[in-house]
């Protein structure tokens, strides 16, 4: 009975954490005070937090990884971002990359930005 508790709150907690993982349906605000996180786009991939390809489909945008889908509604997205002229008042520093395998973060730190 004990091990059966124990799976069952295992796949509660997995369950859990595979719906908040799913944070890469975006949408960009006109306002910053309506944005979860400030964005800011470096003309380097070297500059950049994360290293973002954007999505055709919202169904590749999975994980937090740098796959982003833009929604055209803000009830669609996971996360709204806004972004910034200036990279000092950013949240997160982006680069947008033209291929799929460049996705990646390169600052683990602020990972937990990007999860809804």
């Amino acid at each position: 009975m004990k091990n059966l508790c124990n799976i069952s709150m295992f796949l509660l907690v997995l369950l859990i954490s595979l719906n908040t993982v799913k944070a890469q349906k975006i949408y960009s605000c006109d306002y910053k005070s309506d944005a979860k996180v400030k964005v800011y786009v470096a003309e380097y991939k070297s500059d950049a937090d994360l290293v973002v390809y954007k999505c055709n489909y919202a169904s590749d945008a999975t994980g937090n990884e740098g796959l982003w889908y833009f929604c055209e509604y803000k009830s669609d997205a996971d996360v709204t971002i806004y972004f910034c002229d200036y990279k000092s008042d950013a949240d997160l520093v982006i680069y947008f990359s033209t291929y799929k395998s460049d996705a990646a973060w390169k600052n683990n730190s602020k990972k937990h930005l990007m999860y809804k």
